[in-house]
This record gives C-alpha cells, sequence and structure tokens, in this order.
C-alpha cells in the first residue's frame, strides 16, 4: 500500500533542528510534514543535552553548597544515585515522545513515522514499520536533519564487545563499579565528571589530552579537577584491542602493551552523520557522507553545484559546520525563514549577518562543557585567531580575583581569556572556566556578534559584586 500526500516542505528527521525548521516554515504559511524513525524530539532530548546534564546538575549542586560556610555544615550524607538516575528519566521523559507529538500537532505539522529515503529530488519515500509506504512530494524544499550518531573506531574486537556510546551511558539503569571511556573531548570528560561523582571508578584513555581543542588551560584545569575525582587520566593512550569477557566484563589492550579491565567501556571519540540509508545515491551523493551546503543550507556536490535543483538543504550536525544543538536551531530558523522567501519570490537576505545567512557558525559559535570546573567558551581561541591571520591581543585574568567569586564561593578557582582583534579593536574570542560560568557567556557572546568596540565596552559596567566583575578586570588589563 503507498499513500500520496503533497506538502510545501518535508523535512527528513524530527530532531530539535528538524522541529525548528517545520516550525518556521509553517509560521511563514507553508504546509510542512516532518519524518522521523524514532523518538520525535531526537538526540538532545533523550540521549545528550537534557539527561546528561540531569545527570551532571545534582553533583554540580552539592559542590556548590560544600563550597560555602554555612550551607557546607548543613550538607549531611552523600549523592544519592538512584534520586539522580530518577531525575536524568523524568528529563528524558522516560523515552517517550507523547508530548513532542502533541507539540507538532498542535503547531499544525503533519508526522511520517518511518525511515525516510529521497527517491528524487522532491519526492521523500516512508516506510514505516507496518510496512505502509508514503509517498511525500515536497513544492518548494526537501531539508535533510537527521543529524548524527556515535562514531566507533576500527579497533580490533571494539564492535564485538558492545561497548557503550553516549546513548547507553546516558541512559544507563545502573552506575557501573569501573567505567573506561576512549576519549578525551566534551563527552568523555562530561561522562567522566558524571560517573565519578556517582561513584564509578572512572579511567580516561586522552590520546590527544583533555579537551584539546579549547584552549590549554581549559584541558590543564579540567584534567586535574578529574584527578582530584578519582579519575585516572592517561592522556596519549592510545587502545588497539578490545575483549568482551566471560563474565561480562571488559579488557581493553593499549598500545605500549598495557591492559585495562573494566565493567563497561564508552566510545566517545567523535560523530559519524546519519545518511547512510536516506537515498542520497538517488540523487548522485554518497551514502554515509557528511553533506556540504552553501550560505543557505542549500546541499551542493563536489563541483558546488546546487543538488536537486536547490531545492534540498541539510541542517544542523549532519552538514558538520558546528556540532551543537543551539547552533543547528539557529540554522533551522534561517533555513525555515529562506524556505518561505524563495516560495514567495522574496528577496533573499544572504549577506554577512544577514537573516538567512548563518555567520555566527564560523564567528561567534558559544559552547559550554559541563565538567567540573565548567567551561564557557564563545569565538576564536587564540590559536584559531593566529590560524586565521588575525593580528590579536590576548589577555588573560584570574577569575579568583574579583571580588564576586569569592562571595560565589569558599576558594573559587578560574581563569578568564579574551583574544582580541587589534586592527578592529573588537573581541573575537573569550573562554571563561570557573564555577557557574556557563552563565557568564551570553555577555561575550552578544559582545562578539554585536562587535562591539573596546571603547565602546568600558561604558558596559558589570553590577557590584558580582563575578562578570571580571569584564572590568579585563578591559582595565587590556588598558584604553
Amino acid at each position: 500500500m503507498v499513500v500520496t500526500d503533497t506538502y510545501d516542505v518535508v523535512v527528513i528527521g524530527a530532531g530539535p533542528v528538524g522541529e525548528n525548521v517545520a516550525d518556521r516554515v509553517v509560521q511563514g504559511g507553508l504546509s510542512v510534514a516532518i519524518v522521523e524513525r524514532e523518538l520525535v524530539g531526537g538526540e538532545c532530548s533523550y540521549w545528550a543535552c537534557m539527561p546528561t546534564k540531569a545527570l551532571l546538575r545534582s553533583a554540580a549542586a552539592l559542590r556548590a553548597a560544600q563550597r560555602l560556610p554555612g550551607s557546607r555544615e548543613a550538607v549531611t550524607g552523600e549523592l544519592d544515585v538512584a534520586a539522580v538516575l530518577r531525575r536524568r528519566d523524568s528529563f528524558a521523559s522516560y523515552w517517550k515522545d507523547d508530548g513532542q507529538v502533541a507539540w507538532l500537532e498542535q503547531a499544525g505539522i503533519a508526522l511520517y513515522r518511518g525511515q525516510g529515503r529521497i527517491s528524487s529530488a522532491q519526492v521523500v519515500e516512508v516506510i514505516a514499520e507496518d510496512g505502509v509506504t508514503s509517498s511525500l512530494t515536497a513544492r518548494h524544499a526537501v531539508v535533510v536533519a537527521t543529524g548524527t550518531g556515535a562514531l566507533v573506531p576500527d579497533i580490533t574486537g571494539l564492535r564485538e564487545a558492545a561497548p557503550w556510546t553516549s546513548r547507553e551511558t546516558v541512559a544507563a539503569k545502573e552506575v557501573p563499579g569501573r567505567l573506561a571511556i576512549i576519549g578525551g573531548g566534551v563527552v568523555a570528560s562530561e561522562m567522566a565528571t558524571a560517573f565519578a561523582s556517582l561513584g564509578a571508578s572512572v579511567e580516561m584513555l586522552a590520546r590527544d589530552g583533555v579537551l584539546h581543542l579549547q584552549e590549554p588551560f581549559v584541558g590543564e584545569r579540567v584534567t586535574e579537577a578529574l584527578q582530584e575525582a578519582g579519575v585516572t587520566v592517561r592522556v596519549g593512550a592510545e587502545a588497539v584491542a578490545v575483549r568482551r569477557n566471560a563474565d561480562g566484563t571488559v579488557s581493553v589492550t593499549l598500545v605500549d602493551g598495557g591492559q585495562i579491565e573494566a565493567d563497561e567501556l564508552l566510545v566517545a571519540i567523535g560523530r559519524t552523520p546519519n545518511t547512510e540509508d536516506i537515498g542520497l545515491d538517488a540523487i548522485g551523493l554518497k551514502p554515509g557522507a557528511w553533506l556540504t551546503v552553501d550560505d543557505t543550507m542549500r546541499v551542493v556536490g563536489v563541483d558546488g553545484a546546487l543538488v536537486g535543483d536547490g531545492r534540498l538543504y541539510a541542517v544542523g550536525d549532519v552538514n558538520r559546520r558546528v556540532l551543537l544543538t543551539h547552533q543547528g536551531k539557529y540554522q533551522a530558523r534561517a533555513v525555515g525563514d529562506v524556505i518561505v522567501a524563495r516560495a514567495r519570490g522574496e528577496q533573499v537576505d544572504d549577506g554577512r549577518w544577514g537573516r538567512h545567512a548563518s555567520t555566527a557558525d564560523e564567528r561567534a559559535v558559544p559552547q559550554v562543557v559541563f565538567t567540573e570546573p565548567e567551561i564557557a567558551s564563545v569565538g576564536l581561541t587564540a590559536a584559531a585567531a593566529e590560524a586565521a591571520g588575525l593580528r590579536t591581543r590576548v589577555i588573560d585574568y584570574d577569575l579568583a580575583a574579583t571580588a564576586g567569586s569569592a562571595l560565589h564561593a569558599e576558594g573559587y578557582s578560574g581563569h578568564a581569556r579574551m583574544v582580541v582583534d587589534e586592527d578592529r579593536q573588537v573581541i573575537v574570542g573569550v573562554t571563561l572556566v570557573g564555577p557557574d560560568v556557563a552563565e557568564m557567556l551570553h555577555a561575550a557572546t552578544i559582545a562578539i556578534v554585536g562587535e562591539v568596540p573596546i571603547d565602546r565596552l568600558w561604558h558596559a559596567v558589570p553590577a557590584f559584586p558580582t563575578v562578570s566583575e571580571v569584564w572590568l578586570r579585563l578591559l582595565e588589563t587590556y588598558g584604553r
């Protein structure tokens, strides 16, 4: 049985990015269908952003209380692991998408459950679990928002050992006694932080170091904090073989011949695009490949030519520009609006910082890593700015030297870095390390996106006594 329907736009993938595209399209007066093979709400809602931060938050709150005289004395007992896992479950909506489906219905977005495959430039076929096939024709655009999955490398025996990826780790029903982690990036660092706080003995194999894409002091401070929490961090270590033993434990052999034993193994070394089974070959693209896009997220081929007569878009992780949910949603808003504009024959505003462009993907990406200490960054690192050919000046300041930090926590420890483009006299990068620095990040993001001149920033007076006083100290260090 084949059901044939026609919509203005068809979106493949109902995660936060696909949902935002669909919502903007509907608000623009177009009809839209969204296709989802798993849970509506996607990776972020059930296996990433929300449940991971729920796992981390209780321990962070406990540490905050223990840092303050008065509240420290009131804290008795240890972290209630069962309660943490129950709270995590609630933030993952118990892995049910009823609420998200209800929102789609309320927004006027048609939902088709099943595997979506592109059969031509404007047609998507959806094969449901019951075998019913729906053929969806898109008048104006097909949008790929299928996201990514965990990358499992070709290490001898690894796949046969059934390692945990981020999904299994985040949804774990019990805390393993011993957790080994291959990787030193964001997922690896956050899960090491979380599971160490939940009582696991954690060992990290960080071949390239911890958070090595951030400013150097970030990895140094997080590594030190992980070690203080009991985590064994092996910088430079590399696994060459993995075996799942008869008793269910895991053995990891290192390149130097060393051996690690654990109850579970998390592999967190990167992501791979979910494009293997969406019909890319039907339009001349390679299945399983990352999708390359132009400034308005239209898919282009290896020759730079538009694919699908310019009606095929790729948004979010799948285009590899920035693998962050909030940045994918930023792209989605621009894409939804540009599809509506093109459908109406309106002018496209795709210039730098234009309504239909995702300029921030290259210039002002904010990110928070919820480790201990917390990491908040936006824009370019000092090394990236230099590589981009900018003439910069780097300003560092000890976050503990502000009055607000001393009030915030006893023994507050942190660091702030500001990277200034000397030719334009604007900030191009900020990195903050310390307790609760995430809440200061948006001020830095606005300064970078707005390209606020240093001279004007002197008039943005931080309230006293807050940790945000660091902005004044950074400017004073820079000089006028």
